[in-house]
């Protein structure tokens, strides 16, 4: 009779960190000397003192941060994966495929991944090849970020339709998630859901870069986000609104939106409506840095998309003072994409010169990010049965927030993708 062999089972990887100064959960205290165990690709156990890796595991690999700060991974709650801005892109629309756009996003998964934020929110570009990024780097087939994607759904002529084509060319790139009333809107959303969307993102309000002189006020109206929020609600997604006009951000916070993105001209009725329903402020402030230094240096900037960002631009730092100063809940978002990919740290150091406390900053990219995409069971700390999302830098950011702009090391679901 032949005999059936056991089935073999895989060792368990084991890798074990030592790390100098460790800041398990942004907001508490930094402990120094810890040995961090991590099996598979989650935390088994942290301890005081540095453990020998053979007296945990005789196959365990060793990794030494003794002399490095070390963290949770960083997150961006708004970022453009698809693309940069800049003097080409209105030719590279017309002359970049579906596929090579798709190659170049892969780059800027890598350098973000690689400037040490293991998860985003990418907030919208071509529906299918962003999704199709996304569960790539899910198959661990390319190297990026965790990637939380949006549908969009737009009414017709605002921020996130198109513009500045020729007739032709505008039907043909138009979103096929535009929507015109209650009704259509419901349609377009459930749409965008069913092709893949983790989120909602909307536009109540104009926007800087839209190549048309609409202006920056609410252009969505109130029973279009009322009828969104509504259905992604009911399908289980959240919806953030693209929003700089007071009025199109109360309104999409009457709503019941879940994040604003932007926010610039945030008033007393909006941080009373933000304190109420509890939705987050993504501030983008490096958006709003970098469209400034284009508008005054740039010369292919047309006449209204120059004015928007020098106006809104500049007016947003203080706008973010204020939310921040009166307690509105703050998650880190920079819309790179705007600016450069893998520069997306530098919005810390925007945040601390209006006045962010650097522990606040370091929460908002980590504990409210995981909070904002419903993520805190597995991220956003370190603790033993998360996922092993862990950077490392020379110095403490707590001392100097630009830290942040140099992380040395970076690891992602267990896997090391940048070291010391």
């Amino acid at each position: 009779m032949m005999s059936v062999l056991p089935l073999s089972i895989q060792a368990a990887d084991i890798k074990v960190i030592h790390a100098g100064e460790l800041l398990t959960v942004p907001g508490k205290t930094v402990l120094k000397n810890q040995t961090i165990t991590i099996t598979d690709n989650k935390i088994s156990n942290i301890q005081q003192g540095f453990i020998r890796a053979k007296e945990i595991d005789e196959n365990a690999t060793f990794i030494d941060l003794k002399d490095s700060f070390v963290m949770p991974g960083l997150m961006d709650m708004h970022v453009h994966l698809q693309f940069e801005y800049g003097a080409n892109n209105a030719s590279s629309k017309l002359k970049m495929s579906d596929e090579e756009m798709a190659m170049q996003s892969v780059s800027f998964a890598k350098k973000t991944l690689m400037a040490g934020f293991t998860t985003v929110r990418d907030l919208g570009g071509n529906p299918q090849p962003l999704y199709a990024l996304r569960e790539g780097i899910n198959k661990e087939w390319i190297d990026g970020p965790r990637i939380i994607a949006a549908g969009r759904v737009s009414v017709t002529g605002g921020h996130l339709d198109v513009d500045g084509m020729r007739h032709d060319l505008i039907e043909k790139y138009s979103p096929d998630t535009l929507c015109d009333g209650a009704s259509d809107c419901r349609k377009a959303t459930r749409k965008a859901v069913k092709y893949g969307a983790d989120v909602i993102k909307i536009a109540s309000t104009g926007g800087v870069l839209s190549d048309t002189n609409t202006g920056t006020g609410q252009q969505m109206a109130d029973d279009e986000i009322k009828e969104i929020v509504d259905t992604a609600h009911a399908l289980g997604r959240k919806v953030a609104s693209h929003a700089h006009a007071a009025s199109g951000i109360n309104a999409a916070l009457r709503a019941g939106v879940d994040s604003i993105e932007h926010g610039s001209y945030a008033d007393e009725d909006s941080i009373t409506l933000f304190k109420y329903s509890g939705a987050y402020l993504v501030p983008t402030l490096l958006a709003g840095d970098t469209v400034v230094k284009m508008a005054n240096t740039s010369e292919f900037m047309s006449e209204a998309v120059k004015s928007k960002a020098i106006r809104v631009g500049s007016d947003m730092l203080k706008n973010f003072a204020r939310a921040y100063q009166a307690g509105v809940k703050i998650a880190f978002g920079t819309d790179s994409g705007v600016s450069r990919h893998g520069t997306n740290a530098h919005e810390a150091v925007l945040m601390f010169n209006a006045g962010m406390a650097p522990m606040d900053i370091l929460k908002s990219a980590t504990v409210n990010a995981a909070d904002l995409i419903d993520k805190t069971a597995t991220l956003g700390t370190l603790e033993k049965g998360k996922f092993a999302d862990i950077i490392a830098m020379d110095e403490n950011p707590l001392q100097d927030i630009s830290q942040l702009e140099k992380v040395e090391f970076v690891m992602k679901n267990g896997t090391v993708f940048k070291n010391l």
